[in-house]
């Protein structure tokens, strides 16, 4: 009896180490989305996106001021500093367009993200 409650805790762990291993393999096949923030303003303005995953985008703020990346449809706002860097991560998105825009300049930072 001790034998079988060792094998099933052995094939347990194996399957969970295979399936976290799989997730794994996964995430790191999917590079990180890139923006950047350039005369104050996202380029690209738009990124589509496969619906239903979770992703990272890297945000290069290449301007002499500081930006923040606000998204209402997101749920998300990080400030990125002036000639920096910041990562921020969305998803899973269901099917439709998500808006972004840049908090300290409006007008001209806009962007948005489509979900297929």
């Amino acid at each position: 009896m001790r034998n079988t409650h060792s094998s099933v805790r052995v094939l347990v762990l194996a399957a969970l180490v295979a399936c976290s291993a799989m997730g794994g393999a996964r995430a790191a096949d999917e590079a990180p989305l890139a923006v950047t923030i350039r005369d104050h303003r996202f380029v690209p303005p738009q990124i589509e996106i496969p619906s239903g995953q979770k992703r990272q985008l890297q945000i290069d703020n290449q301007d002499a001021s500081a930006e923040e990346f606000e998204s209402h449809s997101l749920h998300r706002e990080k400030i990125i500093p002036a000639n920096s860097r910041a990562s921020v991560f969305i998803g899973p998105l269901k099917p439709g367009r998500y808006e972004f825009f840049g908090e300290f300049n409006e007008s001209t930072a806009r962007g948005v993200i489509i979900a297929r």
